[in-house]
């Protein structure tokens, strides 16, 4: 059978590369409607995890692991077993180097395991977020130095992830999925293949532009983020409550979005995305003023929460040196575990280079994970009148659904609220 053929008879085996918050669901959905499904991670604990039925990410059940599991799903961190499978969907991080260049090493990493093993009669589909052109000039040359013709000996596509961990309003089977093939035969292949796995593909016409999808979608939060940031700072100044100025302009039913501001920004798209573009961009000669303005807004909210967290304790005769102080939440948003490029740990170390003692509670950290660029040896701190009344200040990070606001309201001596969980005014609260 043709890869056509096995994909429109879902006979085709889906490879699934990086099972993390993007690839896991993947697996979910695709097995959910009868692929047979192979992940491939170079973590050997991760595979052993979900070999054993159990789920590494906190917002995905166990349940549903053991699930596709006895269906047939397995992990595997053996690369060469890539030939068994008709379509490679490649979900590998795609993070920003020191100096907040794009770092494709985790896409060539995989292009160069995979690529002895890769055969006629197979599709290979990037999801990672990256520069326009990526998948053209950098994956293509993979299969074409094989000696296969594109669009015929074996297909060639970009589709973008739209994951957002932890919205219960949106799964991957109801987000509509953009798809651009290397060429109108890929694209054919490339939407027959997601077509079984969600409700809606949106095709365009090349890869090219569905990689500049992605960044738009993300560019687009971070500069109306990096705006509204813009606007608490100067709210702030007025003495005016930014969160009730936004509330009133979301009343206007037309011409207006509300976001809201907070400590910084975090996840693995919106803080790094933008970059991506910027990169690309200078190739042109050309300059993204506009996008770059938003990042330093962004990038410069934990100074500024840390600012007016020594602010509050100054007021009231204290100093920020030597300051016991507690961080809830270190996930980069509420209600999830993931804690990349959260800008909570950004506050958290910019107050200890300030001789501040911290800590932290989040219900869904218990312990403080490995990171590459950060490093605390902590664990998480249980909310009771006595811990909270124990510190100099709180300072409100993270606004996870599990937080008892009444209790920290009633016992924290000091509140820098950076989410405007704390509506209205109240003397030991601060807004950040």
């Amino acid at each position: 059978m043709t890869l056509i053929e096995k994909l429109q008879a879902k006979s085709a085996h889906i490879g699934i590369i990086g099972l993390g918050y993007v690839g896991i669901p993947l697996a979910l959905r695709f097995s959910e409607v009868g692929f047979h499904v192979l992940g491939f991670d170079i973590d050997d604990q991760r595979v052993d995890t979900l070999n054993s039925g159990k789920s590494p990410i906190e917002h995905i059940s166990s349940n549903d692991i053991r699930r596709i599991t006895e269906h047939g799903f397995e992990a595997t961190a053996d690369f060469s077993r890539i030939g068994e499978v008709d379509a490679i969907i490649i979900c590998v991080p795609t993070p920003l180097s020191k100096h907040r260049e794009p770092d494709l090493s985790f896409i060539t990493g995989t292009m160069d395991a995979i690529s002895p093993y890769l055969r006629k009669q197979q599709v290979v589909s990037l999801e990672s977020t990256t520069w326009p052109g990526t998948t053209e000039e950098v994956l293509k040359p993979y299969l074409t130095d094989r000696g296969f013709e594109v669009g015929r000996d074996i297909y060639l596509v970009y589709s973008p992830e739209r994951e957002d961990p932890g919205n219960p309003d949106f799964t991957t089977r109801t987000i509509p999925k953009v798809v651009g093939g290397s060429s109108v035969e890929c694209l054919k292949v490339g939407e027959l293949l997601y077509a079984h796995a969600v409700d809606r593909v949106v095709p365009v016409t090349s890869t090219q532009a569905s990689e500049l999808v992605k960044l738009l979608e993300n560019i687009h939060r971070a500069v109306n983020i990096g705006l509204v940031n813009e606007m608490k700072t100067i709210a702030d100044r007025m003495s005016i409550d930014i969160y009730e100025v936004i509330d009133a302009a979301a009343t206007k039913p037309f011409g207006f979005t509300p976001y809201y501001p907070g400590p910084g920004l975090g996840g693995h798209c919106i803080p790094i995305d933008p970059f991506y573009l910027t990169w690309k961009a200078r190739e042109y000669g050309l300059n993204t003023h506009f996008i770059e303005l938003a990042g330093d807004t962004n990038r410069n909210m934990p100074r500024w929460v840390v600012g007016k967290v020594a602010d509050a304790l100054n007021d009231h005769q204290k100093s920020l040196n030597g300051a016991r102080v507690l961080a809830l939440g270190i996930a980069y948003k509420k209600d999830v575990d993931d804690v990349r490029e959260s800008p909570s740990i950004m506050v958290m170390e910019l107050l200890r280079e300030k001789g501040v003692l911290v800590e932290y509670s989040d219900p869904h950290a218990p312990t403080f994970p490995k990171m590459r660029e950060h490093s605390f040896d902590l664990s998480s701190v249980d909310l009771t009148p006595e811990t909270l009344s124990a510190y100099d200040c709180v300072v409100l990070l993270t606004d996870h659904s599990a937080f008892d606001y009444d209790l920290i309201l009633e016992h924290a001596p000091l509140i820098i609220d950076t989410r405007g969980k704390y509506r209205g005014i109240n003397t030991k609260v601060v807004k950040a």
